[in-house]
């Protein structure tokens, strides 16, 4: 049993260890005018924003606090939002998908590369996700055409 115990617990940290990577795209331009974009696109899909979320500059003022060293972003911005068509998609092919809502959209620029801007989402490896990572696609492009 007691094998069987480790090698459950070595899957599951190999598991987690094995986590998808973010969709990201990156363009060059004003930070400011990029996250309005992305703002406009997420109301554009119909959606509304529950939260934006300034990660960025909760960074740099508990820096000091938390034992931080160095400047992570010179802007980051979190939007999350929720789809009633594409949540019901998926929370009917898991209901456990729950644990996905709401969905993000983040924007962030770094101190080394100024102008350059990421856009980008979570990547869900479940293929009743799908909807979902259409869903953000889409808010991503939209934004960056």
């Amino acid at each position: 049993m007691k094998t069987l115990t480790a090698a459950c617990a070595v899957l599951i940290l190999a598991t987690a260890a094995h986590a998808e990577a973010p969709v990201t795209q990156t363009t060059e331009g004003s930070f400011d005018d990029v996250a309005a974009a992305v703002e406009s696109a997420i109301i554009n899909a119909g959606l509304v924003i529950d939260g934006t979320h300034q990660v960025g500059e909760m960074l740099a003022r508990t820096k000091a606090d938390v034992g931080g060293t160095k400047d992570l972003f010179t802007h980051a911005t979190t939007f999350t939002f929720c789809s009633a068509t594409a949540s019901r998609q998926v929370m009917e092919a898991d209901i456990a998908n729950l644990q996905h809502c709401p969905y993000a959209v983040f924007v962030y620029e770094t101190p080394d590369a100024p102008g350059k801007i990421t856009v980008g989402h979570r990547a869900y490896a479940d293929p009743a996700m799908a909807p979902v990572t259409e869903l953000l696609d889409g808010i991503v492009a939209d934004a960056l055409n």
